[in-house]
């Protein structure tokens, strides 16, 4: 009972709305002490009661205000009730100073549902005005998570209410882009202090990298790219526009993935030598002998993180010590195919910051588990 407010009010922040609720029930002295604003700052709230007005939310409404940085999981998403529930919280949230904002969502997608409920629903409570700041304080919106096309409208709508984002992520890996080249153009302009982007490969082009090429525009710090069938219709960035990029942004980090549906033949025109790769999936189950060694050639000065889904052979093997041996600066490789004990070797000798692996020398049952070597050093559970 002598621990401090403030103490107790951290140790909350870490528990669930459902949990926030069954601890302030304990005691009159936690229940003050879940008012308190750092209990609030980082919340994630589950929509999966199938109620659109759940007790523990209810009893909670009047502090959801005090959220700074708010992810939203709506569970199932075929549940309209979860989905109304989701629209309340980021209604009542949305009405402080909220900062950063992730929307994802799980289970089948209903049939011919287009996410119009949820999408307008987060263009309304973006909406500012004096008495509803909406997303005027807005730094980060992260929508990778829902499972349905975004408009460029929407987008362009999100962007025109939040003026101040950082961080834009729209890369939401569904079957179609709809935010083409001159949204992003539009978007980019809407938002002068955006360091970070989230997009399909199809969303860039020449105009969109010579915005990003402006001597006013602020330093692009990361870039990540969702590469799908609908860039094989697109001309790829070639060499010396990375080169350029990177030398207008010396710090640019990119991520990078290539999904299965991406004809192979185009997987050498993504993976140009001078992309400042950070971080590289290549999401398929057929060969990938040559572009691992191309990797291990190109990136062995920047990349940090590889997944591959691949099919084993011994050339693949010979391959990923390859790997291992020019990409000392790996933290993470996960690897879905089997592998032999060399490449594990190879990996834990040749990568000094590996902290977690998945290499498996012997099939096991769905899903596999990383090896967690050590906890990385800048690890939060904040981000």
């Amino acid at each position: 009972m002598e621990i401090p407010e403030e103490v107790l009010a951290h140790i909350f922040s870490y528990l669930s709305v459902k949990e926030r609720d069954n601890a302030s029930t304990v005691c009159k002295k936690w229940n003050q002490s879940m008012s308190h604003p750092q209990v609030w700052c980082y919340t994630d709230v589950r929509c999966e009661s199938g109620e659109q007005e759940d007790p523990a939310l209810l009893r909670f409404s009047s502090l959801l205000p005090l959220v700074r940085h708010l992810q939203i999981t709506v569970s199932p998403l075929s549940d309209p009730a979860n989905r109304r529930a989701a629209l309340s919280v980021l209604h009542l949230s949305a009405s402080g100073s909220l900062r950063s904002l992730s929307l994802s969502c799980s289970g089948d997608v209903p049939l011919f549902y287009s996410g119009q409920d949820l999408l307008e629903g987060l263009e309304v409570a973006l909406i500012a005005s004096p008495e509803h700041v909406g997303g005027a304080f807005l730094s980060h919106l992260d929508l990778r998570g829902v499972p349905f096309t975004l408009s460029q409208s929407v987008v362009i709508g999100v962007a025109r209410q939040c003026p101040n984002l950082k961080s834009l992520l729209v890369n939401n890996q569904t079957l179609v882009c709809n935010v083409g080249p001159v949204a992003v153009l539009e978007v980019l302009g809407l938002c002068p202090f955006l360091c970070s982007l989230g997009l399909f490969y199809v969303s860039l082009s020449q105009a969109v990298v010579d915005e990003l090429l402006l001597p006013q525009r602020c330093p692009l710090l990361v870039m990540e790219l969702y590469c799908e069938r609908s860039a094989k219709y697109t001309p790829p960035l070639e060499d010396h526009v990375w080169a350029k990029l990177k030398q207008r942004h010396p710090r640019l980090k990119v991520n990078l993935i290539l999904d299965h549906t991406l004809p192979m033949e185009r997987f050498d025109s993504v993976l140009q030598p001078s992309v400042p790769l950070q971080r590289l999936e290549l999401l398929t189950f057929t060969d990938l002998v040559q572009q691992t060694r191309c990797v291990a050639r190109s990136y062995s000065h920047t990349l940090e993180t590889i997944i591959l889904q691949t099919t084993s052979s011994p050339e693949l093997d010979a391959a990923l010590c390859c790997l291992a041996a020019a990409c000392s600066l790996l933290r993470e490789v996960h690897c879905y195919c089997v592998v032999s004990h060399d490449v594990i070797r190879a990996f834990k000798d040749g990568c000094p910051f590996l902290w977690r692996y998945t290499l498996k020398t012997r099939k096991e049952p769905h899903p596999w588990r990383c090896t967690v070597l050590k906890v990385p050093r800048q690890s939060s559970p904040r981000l």
